[in-house]
């Protein structure tokens, strides 16, 4: 029974809270009417039963229903008028409408407030700024890129960086701000929509920007959207107009040339699939490269700037060597805008032209001579030993496996061999069963495995190779979360290395820079984030153009390139000598030290902060056989290798 009557009272209490709900969504009108009747029902007996308690309201009863009228219509606000029943009307209509008024009034500032915040939020305000940078896209380097234009302003008069891209705005703030010091991130100005858009780009200005990056999506289109931006940025300049410098990225070398065109006479063109393939290329057999690296292309330490050669006028490229105490000159800038990095000892140093040097900052490159800094009876003359051939193992494929394949080709000796094992099967030479006889010269040749067992890893004999290459998979159709691979892969290599008892250098590519320090790797070893050093080389470029033939000789297989050397080929081993003294024995050997990365004279193992770029030349230290001088070196030709990458369809052996 008590349970009946509970269903009872539930469905009765559910059925009128149905009907007052269904009263209230009929319109808006019938909402104000319960308003006002809920407002009547609890202000009119409140206000009587304060003036009946009230010992001084009046004796009356019709002096205490005016009383309680006039309390009631102060709290509603209509009016205090007494009198007659016409009189109390005519006051309640007044008070009514002008609430009516005041409430439309408000609502309608309100409303207008409201609107302009969301169009604010939005980011849909033009960007009233001259001499900024505007940064078009977002990608996985537009965090790197605009902490380092952060970085890099911060000491000079701060300027605005202004970010379009298809994103919300407050998430591009928030994600910007933790990569800026916080004392410039109120000049980080963000404006969200399609960069390709003319209507989008005209609100950021870029008629008065002092520089315009494009950046490169981690879409399938990414190539295709830059020279859509491209072409809408020459569609708000116009066509033939003095717009600012223009540095665009793209991904694939067949959209580079389309690019040039679209970016107009004062665009540069990267690309970051080569840069990265490049750089890992370069770091093989070559632990710490990629750190030197990272250190020379941030604006943290000491990067590359533009000196005067005036006192140089007349005088050799070799002479100017040890002309600086604070700074390292690398090469010349020519009166014509040539870039000639290290070039030859001999080489005149023109009128008008130009050093090209490694300094703190423009102010750290005054000329001196320190000549006399060097001690001759410490310089070893005999040449270092030539790199031996090598035997590398790729693991892994990616859009850049055929570029690596094809730096690592460029730069190998005589004999070398390269294994490629992949997940998928990559048409290409065959790896030789054993007693086939020996590979031929600079072989590169594939093998098809599944990689993404553990128990193919832990399978490989590591023995015959003197380096691995670890390359993430694409993002593009290939894992959510490549890094989770390349993880997986070096916890693998590393268990084999703990079996063996035997570290082998390798290089892997990392997509994410916060998984870096996740990254289960020898001493050995380098760890390379694509994204983050090409964001590094963009903000160096964005700050000096001039500086784009500097970095791309230096990532190149040909040419001027940063080597790591042992000390010990340089001046007598546990010899005391000053930095200007390497100076001088590289400089014989037509090579320019930069720097060194300082070892355990004991342990062979980095100490303090390892890599020293630019130490003053009249530093003197005791220089051991584990460390290693910083060279811009040019290396001898040691392959013909074809101009174009490298096509794994290609069966045939390299040459």
């Amino acid at each position: 029974m008590d349970t009946a009557e509970g269903r009872t009272r539930a469905s009765l209490r559910d059925r009128m809270g149905y009907r007052f709900d269904r009263t209230l969504a009929r319109s808006t009108g019938t909402l104000m009417g319960w308003l006002v009747v809920t407002c009547l029902a609890v202000v009119v007996p409140v206000s009587a039963l304060l003036v009946w308690t009230d010992p001084g309201s009046p004796r009356s009863v019709s002096g205490r229903l005016a009383a309680a009228w006039r309390t009631s219509a102060e709290t509603l606000r209509l009016g205090t008028a007494t009198g007659t029943p016409l009189r109390l009307v005519l006051s309640a209509v007044l008070g009514l409408v002008a609430l009516l008024c005041v409430s439309t009034l408000v609502g309608v500032i309100t409303t207008g407030l409201a609107e302009r915040m969301a169009e604010l939020s939005r980011g849909r305000s033009t960007v009233l700024e001259e001499g900024h940078v505007v940064v078009l896209g977002w990608s996985d380097q537009v965090t790197t890129v605009v902490g380092e234009l952060a970085a890099a302003r911060a000491p000079h008069r701060p300027r605005a960086i202004v970010v379009l891209a298809d994103r919300d705005k407050v998430g591009m703030e928030r994600l910007l701000a933790a990569h800026v010091p916080a004392a410039v991130r109120d000049l980080i100005i963000c404006r969200s929509g399609p960069a390709g858009d003319p209507d989008m780009l005209a609100l950021v200005s870029p008629r008065t920007a002092s520089t315009v990056l494009v950046l490169p999506s981690a879409g399938p289109a990414a190539d295709a959207e830059v020279l859509r931006t491209l072409l809408a940025l020459r569609a708000v300049l116009g066509e033939g107009a003095d717009g600012p410098p223009v540095l665009a990225a793209v991904r694939d070398d067949r959209y580079r040339a389309p690019a040039r065109l679209a970016a107009g006479a004062q665009g540069t063109v990267l690309e970051t699939d080569t840069v990265t393939a490049r750089l890992i290329a370069q770091c093989v057999g070559r632990p710490g490269l990629s750190l030197v690296l990272g250190d020379l292309l941030d604006f943290a330490g000491d990067e590359f700037h533009l000196a005067d050669a005036t006192a140089f006028r007349g005088s050799t490229f070799g002479a100017t060597l040890l002309g600086h105490p604070g700074s390292c000159v690398v090469g010349l800038l020519t009166p014509d805008g040539r870039t000639l990095l290290n070039p030859p000892a001999g080489t005149a140093v023109a009128p008008g032209g130009r050093l090209i040097v490694l300094a703190r900052d423009d102010d750290s490159t005054r000329v001196e001579d320190c000549g006399h800094l060097v001690d001759p009876s410490v310089i070893v003359s005999a040449p270092c030993a030539p790199d031996r051939p090598a035997r590398l193992l790729l693991l892994g494929w990616n859009r850049r496996a055929p570029l690596v394949v094809d730096q690592l080709r460029r730069a190998a000796r005589p004999g070398s061999v390269l294994d490629v094992v992949t997940d998928s099967a990559v048409p290409g030479p065959r790896q030789p069963e054993p007693g086939e006889g020996a590979p031929s010269d600079r072989d590169v040749r594939f093998r098809s495995a599944a990689l993404s067992r553990p128990e193919t890893l832990l399978g490989l004999d590591l023995t015959p190779y003197d380096g691995l290459v670890v390359l993430a998979p694409d993002q593009d159709g290939g894992p959510d979360h490549p890094d989770d691979w390349t993880l997986v892969t070096l916890l693998a290599l590393r268990l084999l290395e703990e079996r063996t008892g035997r570290e082998v250098r390798l290089v892997t590519e990392i997509i994410d820079d916060r998984n870096r320090p996740l990254a289960p790797v020898n001493t050995g070893s380098d760890v390379i984030v694509s994204g983050k050093l090409t964001g590094l080389l963009m903000a160096q470029i964005a700050q000096n153009r001039h500086l784009a033939p500097v970095f791309d000789e230096l990532f190149s297989a040909e040419g001027a390139g940063v080597s790591l050397r042992p000390a010990g080929g340089y001046v007598l081993q546990d010899a005391e000598a000053t930095f200007a003294t390497l100076v001088a024995a590289a400089g014989e050997r037509g090579e320019c030290a930069i720097g060194y990365i300082r070892h355990d004279a004991r342990t062979g193992s980095a100490t303090g902060p390892g890599i020293r770029l630019n130490p003053p030349k009249a530093e003197r230290r005791v220089w051991n056989a584990h460390d290693l001088l910083v060279l811009l070196a040019t290396e001898p030709s040691t392959a013909s290798a074809p101009a174009g990458p490298v096509d794994p369809a290609d069966t045939a052996p390299a040459p």
